[in-house]
């Protein structure tokens, strides 16, 4: 497939790295860009238009991957998909271990609250989910129209987000929307994420400058269902681009836990100075992570929050050591089978 220095795939994200990592297929390959899933089949852009597209078999694109795709009718054919730059992803709900990846190529991660629904802990999870996928986290509070007191939600924020950026801002008066956009420019790729009724599509529409994203009514408690069904790239009119994800009912995560270093800092920090380097934080003389919830200095929430992030980790990492380790044993169990019998067709 030869390269493309196309100005209208620069708008979409495409540079030199994806170039170099977009597989070889063939003249009549082109590359395009995942900008809708609807499971069966995908939207695509190749720069002009786009198109519907299907997946040649054992293919599973996202929604933001850069992909070969095959010129046919009626649908075209993705026959290759480039190697990830950033990938956000979770665990399958209700699966032993398997990934779903949610969005790929994504520059900044947009964790989304509603000021009428603040939650810790869940910022805590989303923010883990974003450090993993290799993306820059930034924390959204939207609905400030609504919200009683912006600045003491804001200070809830800033101290679960460890140092990551906190804006505010409403998709009803426009607040916060400029440093968003400010955020994606000139052709970087931003994914919204956050709960049902948190906001995204109205944010969205706003970004957009055109009643694009289907919103409900908001209730006058501020409680609203969004109405995203599917994920999907927007391109922004002052360049950049937004990805919608449907809100998540089970943000499971992903192997990596070397993210919990990066949103819970002030966890990890005191657990240097405990006398013990195996320190699980329970009672355990010279724990330096008690001591500060006893002093006030460390929410004992917070604490449990990163223990139970932890152990979640763990068990997934665990359950994909079994799984490697099990299909070790099948495929040597295969070659001893390959070797009985090429012995007995020997003699």
């Amino acid at each position: 497939m030869p390269l493309r220095d196309d100005p209208q795939l620069d708008s979409l994200g495409w540079d030199r790295w994806f170039e170099q990592r977009l597989p070889q297929l063939g003249e009549d390959a082109v590359p395009a860009r995942v900008v809708a899933d609807h499971g069966a089949e995908y939207v695509v852009r190749d720069g002009v238009e786009s198109l519907r597209a299907v997946a040649g078999r054992q293919m599973r694109p996202a929604v933001g991957d850069w992909v070969a795709l095959s010129y046919r009718s009626p649908k075209s054919v993705i026959v290759g998909v480039a190697e990830r730059r950033t990938a956000f992803a979770r665990k399958v709900a209700g699966e032993q271990s398997r990934e779903q990846v949610l969005a790929a190529n994504v520059d900044v991660a947009f964790v989304v609250a509603a000021a009428q629904d603040v939650n810790a802990r869940r910022i805590e999870r989303y923010l883990t989910m974003a450090w993993q996928s290799g993306a820059s986290p930034v924390v959204l509070l939207t609905k400030a129209d609504i919200a009683a007191s912006v600045d003491e939600l804001r200070a809830e924020l800033e101290a679960v987000s460890a140092g990551t950026p906190v804006l505010v801002t409403s998709g009803v008066t426009g607040e916060g929307v400029e440093a968003i956009a400010g955020r994606l420019r000139p052709a970087r790729t931003g994914v919204l994420l956050g709960p049902s009724g948190a906001g995204k599509s109205t944010l969205i529409n706003r970004l957009l400058g055109q009643e694009l994203m289907r919103t409900r009514a908001v209730h006058r408690s501020g409680e609203g269902r969004h109405m995203t069904s599917h994920r999907e790239l927007f391109e922004l009119p002052g360049g950049g681009l937004i990805i919608d994800t449907p809100g998540l009912r089970e943000a499971q995560l992903w192997e990596g836990d070397d993210a919990l270093g990066s949103v819970f800092d002030d966890v990890e920090s005191l657990a240097l100075s405990c006398r013990f380097g195996n320190c699980e934080h329970q009672s355990e003389p010279g724990c330096a992570v008690k001591a500060a919830i006893v002093e006030g200095l460390l929410d004992a929430a917070r604490l449990e929050s990163y223990r139970k992030l932890q152990r979640e980790l763990r068990a997934i990492a665990a359950r994909g050591d079994a799984r490697l380790r099990a299909d070790e044993r099948r495929k040597w169990k295969q070659v001893a089978v390959a070797n009985k019998v090429r012995n007995r067709l020997v003699r």
